[in-house]
């Protein structure tokens, strides 16, 4: 019998969630693979309401699950070690994206930099983190860390910025990301000097270019 794209989708799953080091109940496992698929499915919004009017399960299911903790970073490396293989072309992506959002109780509203507007507005955003595999010239996203508001970096120190706050990102996930490559791309806005130099000295080598307005004879200093 010929199988369609969701048996095949349900199939790298399940494969990837018997790889995972965790131990998971089979009914975490039936959920979260009934997730994945609505994912996929779900027409417009995807929201806990809509997946329990699209599934078998409740609304409470799915609230209940994404209250689990859940290594997503590790299910992701195994996927993308499933559609990469071994392959050491590889190189670390990272990006920030806005995301629109409209309230007030929405944890970490605020305004962002929205690079189709070139304009900063009002919402979420979150720091992407993605490898690359250059021989199939494809990238897989790891993991997708929201950014907090200006009130949340104030309280972690008068100095306390974006650029630290991408780089405490990027030193949680060190381990596993160096154990890949340390090849780290990144646009303009992440060539400034202290963003680079603290990442080199993490281990990583960042491959970026610098602001269209950045002035002549800039220098950055690497450590290797």
């Amino acid at each position: 019998m010929n199988k369609t794209a969701l048996d095949q989708y349900e199939e790298i799953v399940t494969d990837a969630l018997k790889s995972c080091p965790a131990k998971l109940r089979k009914s975490f496992k039936t959920a979260f693979i009934q997730l994945m698929i609505l994912y996929m499915v779900l027409p417009r919004k995807i929201n806990f309401t809509q997946m329990g009017r699209y599934s078998y399960s409740s609304e409470q299911r799915f609230r209940q699950l994404f209250e689990r903790e859940f290594d997503w970073m590790q299910f992701n490396l195994l996927l993308m070690r499933q559609r990469f293989g071994e392959s050491v072309r590889k190189a670390i992506v990272i990006d920030a994206s806005y995301i629109s959002k409209s309230g007030k109780k929405t944890p970490y509203i605020g305004k962002f930099w929205s690079g189709c507007a070139s304009a900063m507005k009002r919402g979420l955003e979150i720091l992407g983190i993605g490898i690359i595999d250059i021989d199939s010239r494809d990238c897989m996203m790891l993991r997708a860390e929201q950014t907090p508001d200006k009130a949340y970096l104030e309280k972690q120190g008068k100095d306390y910025n974006l650029v630290d706050w991408y780089l405490d990102v990027l030193r949680k996930y060190k381990d596993r990301l160096l154990g890949i490559t340390r090849y780290v791309v990144a646009d303009a806005w992440f060539s400034k000097a202290k963003s680079v130099n603290e990442a080199c000295l993490l281990g990583f080598h960042v491959i970026s270019r610098l602001r269209d307005d950045a002035p002549c004879g800039i220098h950055i200093t690497v450590y290797a």
